[in-house]
């Protein structure tokens, strides 16, 4: 099984988590070509979106969009569980994952931008910083109301919310904006962190993070160029950044999602 896979998405981190959970063995692929924006290679025939993860669980048919992805596997492996058997509770943890895909996933790579990828400077930095920071202590509030006082967001055992969630949180507090200390939700990223499967894809993140500074330039310059999509688009946009989108656009240092 090949899932080809970038350490510092969310996305693929969530899917590892899921498969370690379930002691699913595969081989993890950084595509070369990722984020350039070829059409010649396995990558692009797998996923003509250019997107992580993919999952090819007879190393040919490609499976794209995490959440796709995650319902194959909880149906291909069905022991452990992550998703709840009732109907209502099986909601709930989706509507979680779908909060953490879209809204919180779109401040933390806004904040990326700016930390890793330098795409404004001095003051214009700052006050986007600043309402990202806002920001995710929203998502986190919301976050924290749906934990509550249980161990897990799906009450006694680890589920498919906590996969959802877990790379989210961690990239927060990677930022210096993690929940409050001795608060539920950061109770719940120490607990979090003594898992197998979380334990080694945070491990795996945390390796590829400690090279992003160096190659920020090679992004700026374009070499290869980040996607601006939906939510992610949206935020830097009512955030104030859109001088950072017109920038890339001309520049030619960003990219919007197949097709075109």
């Amino acid at each position: 099984m090949i899932l080809y896979d970038h350490p510092l998405s969310s996305y693929c981190q969530k899917v590892k988590i899921a498969l370690r959970e379930k002691g699913v063995a595969f081989e993890r692929i950084l595509p070369e070509d990722f984020g350039t924006g070829r059409r010649d290679t396995g990558f692009a025939n797998a996923n003509p979106r250019g997107e992580v993860p993919v999952l090819l669980p007879d190393g040919r048919t490609p499976i794209f969009e995490s959440t796709i992805i995650l319902d194959f596997i909880e149906e291909s492996w069905p022991e452990p569980a992550l998703l709840p058997r009732d109907a209502l509770r099986r909601a709930y943890a989706r509507m979680t994952e779908e909060v953490c895909d879209s809204q919180y996933e779109a401040v933390n790579w806004g904040f990326g931008e700016l930390l890793w990828f330098r795409r404004a400077e001095g003051a214009a930095a700052q006050r986007l910083k600043e309402q990202a920071a806002r920001d995710t202590t929203a998502l986190q509030d919301w976050l924290a109301g749906r934990l509550g006082d249980a161990d897990w967001f799906g009450g006694h055992a680890f589920g498919w919310a906590d996969a959802a969630v877990a790379p989210m949180v961690n990239r927060s507090v990677h930022y210096g904006l993690g929940p409050p200390p001795g608060s539920p939700l950061a109770e719940w990223h120490t607990r979090l962190q003594t898992r197998a499967s979380v334990q080694e894809t945070f491990e795996e993140f945390d390796q590829a993070a400690a090279k992003m500074q160096a190659a920020a330039d090679f992004y700026r310059t374009g070499g290869r160029r980040r996607e601006y999509r939906d939510h992610r688009l949206e935020w830097m946009i009512r955030s104030g950044g859109i001088d950072v989108v017109l920038a890339g656009l001309r520049d030619d240092t960003i990219r919007f999602s197949w097709p075109g």
